[in-house]
């Protein structure tokens, strides 16, 4: 029967960098059995950040970056002989494991996830050259902030309208309205917490570590690259992936 494994030895173009994008599957059931906080839940956006920080520890990818139920991962050295079926499995099942593992940690979740069912990711393989990465993240960047501000106004709307005409309201109104109705609501939406505007990334930085050598008998100072979080990140361009070594 192995010949009927038609996909087995679809791979990856060679010498291409990846994203895998992976996104929560019925992650709108889960926030209303569970009760997140609206329009940002901080406690789901740092069970996000856990759940790339372990993938992170695991395949060592370039970039990780964060916005709502959604992960982008940049990878430069491609696991499993880039194995399309491969990455595809192991990445949807790891990242739904570490994300349902972290969301047991939260106090305030912990009486309701018993009841939501599975939780699970889909996972897709977007094959791009070095000069698409940026390009690439600057889109979900601005879909980053499109849901903010959707995420805002259809909230707002909520309180005096039902789902369903909030939602026509919302498809109605064009973005300016949008801001319009959110700043008449006490909110200036570009003063909100950045990365409900821009999004989190998860990257290697060179931090300086002071240190003692034993054989000159001298402090030292050297450079080690650390995995951090950034919860403040500028707009995406070119200068931030080369600044920061990531191309």
């Amino acid at each position: 029967m192995k010949e009927c494994e038609i996909f087995s030895n679809l791979k990856v173009p060679c010498g291409s960098n990846i994203i895998v994008r992976l996104d929560g599957r019925g992650f709108s059931k889960l926030s209303r059995r569970i009760g997140f906080k609206k329009p940002y839940d901080v406690d789901f956006a740092r069970t996000m950040v856990e759940t790339c920080t372990t993938f992170a520890r695991e395949f060592a990818p370039s970039f990780v970056y964060t916005f709502s139920d959604e992960i982008n991962v940049l990878l430069s050295d491609i696991p499993f002989a880039g194995r399309v079926e491969k990455l595809d499995s192991v990445f949807s099942g790891f990242v739904s494991s570490a994300f349902t593992t972290s969301l047991r940690k939260v106090p305030s979740f912990q009486d309701h996830i018993d009841g939501s069912g599975p939780l699970s990711f889909d996972c897709r393989i977007i094959p791009v050259s070095r000069d698409m990465v940026a390009d690439y993240f600057k889109n979900r960047q601005d879909e980053a902030w499109r849901n903010c501000i959707n995420g805002y106004a259809y909230w707002m709307l909520r309180e005096d309208h039902s789902r369903e005409e909030a939602v026509e309201l919302l498809q109605m109104k064009k973005s300016k309205d949008l801001h319009d109705l959110i700043f008449q609501r006490g909110v200036n939406i570009v003063e909100v917490p950045t990365w409900q505007r821009r999004g989190i990334g998860i990257y290697k930085k060179r931090v300086q570590i002071e240190g003692y050598n034993p054989l000159s008998q001298e402090n030292v100072v050297s450079e080690r690259l650390k995995l951090i979080e950034d919860w403040n990140l500028p707009i995406f361009d070119e200068e931030f992936f080369k600044d920061n070594e990531i191309l």
